[in-house]
């Protein structure tokens, strides 16, 4: 809601998207509510649907089935404290720098200097009742055992807001992923022999950003699975699963993704 004042109030063509992921009753309200938001604004509207079956990641795949709704363009609301819990969700992953540099400020996250309690601030101020996802409460999701836990205990821990250390520390390592990426483009990520003669961390990155490639999986694989994969390069070992249903392989000196076999 913060965003969508915050856009009209900047002069841009504005277009609000309820997306509906199907997981709780009341969504429709929802979709009402800001639908009378947008109008109030001046702003455009348009409301989606998309299936997320309960299960097993149900949080990222909804988060999945909603960027495909709102395309690569779609500005987003994250905050400062987004970046933050990203950053620490990440880490529990096993994230390497990329990870770790946590959402990327750009025009996709245009409020992202901003704290949660200042986006709260703009909605009463101007008199929006924003609406509060229960499902942000539930323990189930680490992010907000992240939010909720461990983000208040090491405030007290450290004596301040660790909030605005862990932003510029996610900067930092955005520094450091953006020059790993750069070096690692000069490699050829399925020639085993040119990943081995290559300074490991750049080697890594080049197995990183090749496994992206095509993956359903939004998320770059966790430091585990390059361990894998540097075993197979080695020759350590000659295939390794990598998730989403693939796997790679070594032939004579070449590594390739092929479909993981069924069990």
């Amino acid at each position: 809601m913060a965003l969508l004042v915050l856009a009209v109030a900047a002069g841009c063509a504005v277009t609000a998207v309820h997306v509906d992921h199907g997981l709780r009753a009341g969504s429709h309200d929802e979709a009402d509510r800001v639908r009378a938001v947008a109008d109030s604004l001046g702003a455009a509207f348009r409301s989606e649907s998309v299936m997320v079956e309960a299960g097993a990641n149900l949080e990222a795949r909804a988060r999945t089935a909603r960027h495909q709704v709102l395309g690569p363009d779609a500005a987003l609301g994250h905050t400062a404290d987004d970046r933050a819990e990203t950053m620490i969700v990440n880490l529990l992953r096993g994230a390497g720098p990329d990870g770790l540099a946590s959402i990327r400020p750009g025009i996709r996250h245009p409020i992202l200097d901003l704290r949660r309690s200042e986006t709260e601030q703009v909605c009463e101020r101007e008199g929006i009742e924003p609406f509060f996802d229960p499902s942000n409460s539930d323990p189930a999701f680490v992010r907000n055992r992240v939010r909720h836990e461990v983000l208040p205990l090491l405030a007290e821990i450290a004596g301040r807001d660790p909030v605005p250390i862990l932003d510029r520390q996610a900067d930092v390592f955005a520094s450091v992923a953006d020059h790993l990426r750069f070096e690692a483009t000069a490699l050829d990520p399925t020639d085993a022999r040119t990943l081995r003669d290559a300074p490991e961390a750049i080697a890594r990155v080049a197995l990183r950003e090749w496994l992206r490639e095509g993956a359903e999986e939004r998320h770059p694989p966790d430091a585990a699975t390059i361990d894998r994969v540097m075993a197979v390069v080695k020759g350590e070992a000659t295939a390794t699963d990598v998730g989403g249903n693939r796997r790679v392989e070594r032939t004579g000196g070449r590594l390739r993704i092929v479909a993981a076999p069924k069990v």
